[in-house]
C-alpha cells in the first residue's frame, strides 16, 4: 500500500491512482450474472447444488452441524433402557458408541477454535483452560487462576452457538455463558464434582456426550464392581441431569475375569407435545432460483401469492442485485418439491426459474453463504480523454493490477438505496428509527421522477386523498409491497397505530431493508470521511480485526475488534486493509479518534443521538456490525473484445465499433460489483 495515492470525489474516494476508462454496464442483462457462492465455496448453479446438497443435513465432507450427526440405530431395539435386551445387547454397545464418536470427531473438524475466535482469542483461552485442567489434576479446593475470562462479542446467534459448542467440546471442564452477545468462559462445577468420581478422560467423553444429545446414543462409565462408588455416581447424574438422562447399571464380566458392574446413561425420551407433532409435520423445498430484471423480494412476493403462502416462509442466504440475471439458494416452508414443480411452468412467465428442487429439512438463514461470483460485460470502453494516443488495453490492464493489490474502498452499492426513487430507501429507515411511521409511509409512496406509469399514479392518488382503497385499485399486481401496505391501511386506517400495523404487515426482510439502508449511507459516509481526513495510515483509535482468518460461514464479525494504539500506529503494526468502520447499531463501538466524534455528530443531526437502535413498536432490533473498509475482488480475469491493436484505427467516438470488456471475478458478502467497478473505471456509474 506504499504507492497508494487516494483521490476523492463529490461522494466517494479512489484508492489507487490508475486513469481509468469510460463504459456502460447493465446495457443488457445479461452483461450482469451474479451467481451465489455458498458456505461450502460452490457456486449454486443447479448441477452443482444437485451435487452438493443432494443429502444436505447428513454427516459429510461439507460444514455441517454435530447436531445433524446421528448414528444409525436398530428400530428393533426397546425404547426403555429398563428393557431387558438392552442387557443382552450391552456388549454391542460399543458400535453406538463408536458411531457417536466418529460423528463427534467430523464435528470437530470443521469447528476449529483458532479460526472461530481468531489467534490471539484462542490462545488466551487455551491458557485458561490449562490453568483450571491443572486444578482438578492437583485436587485443589479452589481456582488457583482467574474466574473467568471473555471471548468477545457475537452479534449472530448462529456465530454464538458455534463458539459455544466448540468451547465446550474442546474443553469439557468449562462452561460458556452469553451475556448481552458476549462469550464469557467459566469452570464447570459440574465437571469438577464428577470428576472426582470417575477419571479424566471418562469425564471429558461424558460432557461431550450431553453436549452433543445425539439421540439414541448411549455412553458407558467404565466397569466398577464398587457399589457404594456406583451408587454416588447414580445420585450426581440424577441430581444434576434427571430431566435429561437417565442411567442404569448393568453386571457383567471384565477383561479381568471379574465380576463387576457397568453405568449406561442414555437420553430420556421427550414427551410428545402438539408443537412437536406440528414441527414434525413442516416440509421444506430447497432449490435454485434463477430471476432477471426482479428484485429479490419480489420474486418471493410473486412466488409466495402463486403458491398461497406467506413471503416470509421463503428463506434464502443473500438478496441479488435487480437489473441483472442472478442465482441463489432459496428454501420455501410447507410446499412439497411436487407441488413447487408443477408452479414453475408459470413462474418463467415472469422472468423466475426453479431448479434442482429437493426437500431439505430446514431452513436458510441469512448471511449463510460466503459471496458471490461475477460475469460482467462493461459495452463501449473509451478512454476518460479522447486523445487517440490513450492506450486502451493498457489503461485496462493497469486498471485490473492495481485493483487486484489495492483493492477498493468497501461501499455500499447505489442499489442499496434505490437508484431511481425520488425518496430513496434510507430516508424511509431514518423515519423509522425516529419512529415517525407516518412519514415514512408517506416516504414509501412517493412517485419516482418523471413517472407516469400505473404505480406512480397509484401513489399521488394516495398522498393526495389518503384513500387506501382507491390506491389499491390503480396499484399494478406485480407491485407487491405497495399491494400490502394498501390493503393493510385500508383496513388499518391512517393514523399512527393504523400505519403501524400497516408496516408490521410486511416481511421482516421488506422491514428492515429500510433502516439497514440508513446505517449503510451512514457507512458509506464515514469511510469517504476516514480516507479524506486520516489518509491511508493505521491511527491511533482505528478500530481493526485482530486477524485475517474467516469464522465459520465466511462471517467477520466472529472476529475481535481492537482498538488501535499510539504504539501499534507509530510501529505500523497494522495495514489498512484491516481496518473496520461500524455500522450503527446498539452493540458496536466507534473509533476512538475523529471518526468515532463524526459519527455521533451525524447520528445528531439526523436527530438520533439518544437512539438505542431498537423501535419496539415495530419489532426493529439492529445490534450493528463491523465493514471492512477495504474489499478485495478475487479469482479476477478480464478480456477485451473487439479492440484494434492499431491505435490509429481505433475511433472510440463510434459506439458500433467500441470494444468491450468481459470481467469475472468473486466478492465477499455485501460487496458490491458495480462499486468494483468505480474503482477499476475511475467513474460512478
Amino acid at each position: 500500500m506504499d504507492q497508494v495515492e487516494i483521490t476523492c470525489s463529490s461522494v466517494s474516494c479512489f484508492i489507487s491512482n490508475h486513469e481509468g476508462f469510460q463504459g456502460s454496464i447493465k446495457h443488457f442483462t445479461s452483461d450482469f450474472v451474479v451467481t451465489e457462492i455458498n458456505i461450502d465455496g460452490q457456486m449454486v448453479y443447479a448441477e452443482s447444488l444437485a451435487k452438493s446438497h443432494s443429502e444436505p443435513l447428513l454427516c459429510s465432507g461439507n460444514r455441517q452441524r454435530g447436531r445433524n450427526c446421528e448414528p444409525k440405530t436398530d428400530q428393533t431395539e426397546g425404547s426403555a433402557l429398563t428393557d431387558s435386551s438392552r442387557e443382552e445387547r450391552a456388549s454391542q454397545q460399543g458400535a453406538t458408541d463408536h458411531a457417536f464418536s466418529a460423528c463427534v470427531n467430523m464435528w470437530e473438524q470443521h469447528h476449529d477454535l483458532e479460526q472461530i475466535l481468531g489467534r490471539s482469542a484462542n490462545d488466551e483461552l487455551e491458557k485458561f483452560a490449562m490453568e483450571n485442567s491443572l486444578c482438578y489434576n492437583h485436587n485443589a479446593g479452589e481456582n488457583p487462576g482467574r474466574e473467568h475470562i471473555s471471548l468477545g462479542t457475537f452479534p449472530d446467534k448462529h456465530q454464538r452457538a458455534n463458539v459455544h459448542r466448540a468451547v465446550r467440546h474442546t474443553f469439557p471442564h468449562l462452561m460458556t455463558i452469553t451475556t448481552k452477545n458476549e462469550i464469557t468462559v467459566k469452570q464447570n462445577p459440574d465437571y469438577k464434582e464428577l470428576s472426582c468420581l470417575v477419571s479424566e478422560e471418562e469425564s471429558q467423553d461424558f460432557f461431550r456426550f450431553i453436549d452433543a444429545k445425539v439421540p439414541d446414543s448411549v455412553f458407558t462409565f467404565k466397569s466398577d464392581d464398587n457399589k457404594e462408588h456406583r451408587k454416588a455416581v447414580h445420585h450426581l447424574l440424577s441430581k444434576r441431569f434427571g430431566k435429561l438422562v437417565e442411567a442404569k447399571s448393568f453386571t457383567g464380566v471384565n477383561s479381568g475375569e471379574m465380576r463387576g458392574a457397568t453405568v449406561k446413561v442414555r437420553f430420556r425420551e421427550r414427551k410428545r407435545t402438539a408443537a412437536d407433532c406440528v414441527e414434525e409435520d413442516i416440509v421444506y423445498t430447497a432449490f435454485v432460483l434463477k430471476k432477471e430484471n426482479l428484485e429479490t423480494l419480489e420474486a418471493i412476493s410473486y412466488m409466495a401469492a402463486s403458491l398461497g403462502v406467506l413471503s416470509s416462509d421463503f428463506t434464502y442466504a443473500g438478496i441479488k442485485d435487480k437489473r441483472a440475471i442472478t442465482y441463489q439458494s432459496m428454501v420455501v416452508k410447507k410446499i412439497p418439491p411436487e407441488r413447487l414443480r408443477e408452479k414453475c411452468p408459470d413462474f418463467e412467465k415472469r422472468g423466475i426459474c426453479l431448479s434442482s428442487i429437493h426437500p431439505v429439512s430446514q431452513p436458510l438463514s441469512l448471511g449463510r453463504l460466503w459471496g458471490n461470483h461475477f460475469d460482467l460485460v462493461v459495452r463501449d470502453l473509451r478512454p476518460h480523454c479522447t486523445d487517440l494516443r490513450s492506450d486502451l488495453a493498457q489503461l485496462v490492464d493497469e486498471a485490473v493490477d492495481n485493483i487486484k493489490i489495492n483493492g477498493f474502498v468497501n461501499y455500499y452499492g447505489p442499489q442499496r438505496f434505490g437508484t431511481s426513487q425520488t425518496v430513496q430507501s434510507d430516508r424511509v429507515g431514518l423515519a423509522l428509527l425516529k419512529q415517525d411511521v407516518v412519514m415514512a409511509i408517506r416516504l414509501f409512496f412517493t412517485p419516482e421522477d418523471g413517472g407516469g406509469d400505473p404505480s406512480n399514479r397509484a401513489k399521488r392518488h394516495f398522498l393526495e386523498t389518503g384513500n387506501a382503497k382507491e390506491s389499491l385499485a390503480l396499484m399494478p399486481e406485480q407491485k407487491p409491497r405497495e399491494r400490502l401496505l394498501l390493503r393493510a391501511l385500508h383496513r388499518y386506517g391512517p393514523g399512527q397505530d393504523g400505519c403501524t400495523r400497516a408496516w408490521l404487515s410486511l416481511p421482516h426482510g421488506m422491514r428492515v431493508f429500510y433502516t439497514h439502508a440508513y446505517c449503510s449511507r451512514l457507512w458509506n459516509e464515514a469511510a469517504t470521511y476516514r480516507l479524506r481526513q486520516l489518509g491511508r495510515h493505521v491511527v491511533q483509535g482505528d478500530l481493526v480485526w485482530e486477524d485475517r482468518e474467516r469464522g465459520e460461514g465466511g462471517k467477520q464479525s466472529a472476529r475481535r475488534i481492537h482498538v488501535v494504539s499510539a504504539v501499534e500506529a507509530v510501529d505500523g503494526v497494522y495495514s489498512l486493509r484491516q481496518v473496520v468502520l461500524p455500522m450503527p447499531g446498539n452493540t458496536v463501538k466507534y473509533p476512538e479518534n475523529i471518526v468515532g466524534d463524526w459519527y455521533q455528530e451525524r447520528l445528531a443531526s439526523d436527530e438520533l443521538q439518544d437512539c438505542r437502535f431498537r423501535v419496539v413498536p415495530l419489532k426493529l432490533n439492529l445490534p450493528g456490525c463491523y465493514r471492512p473498509l477495504l474489499a478485495y475482488p478475487q479469482n479476477l480475469t478480464h478480456k477485451l473484445q473487439g479492440h484494434s491493436t492499431s491505435l490509429q484505427t481505433q475511433d472510440y467516438s463510434d459506439h458500433t465499433t467500441a470494444p468491450n470488456l468481459t470481467l469475472s471475478f468473486d466478492l465477499d458478502s455485501s460487496c458490491y460489483a458495480t462499486v468494483c467497478l468505480w474503482e477499476i473505471m475511475k467513474c460512478e456509474l
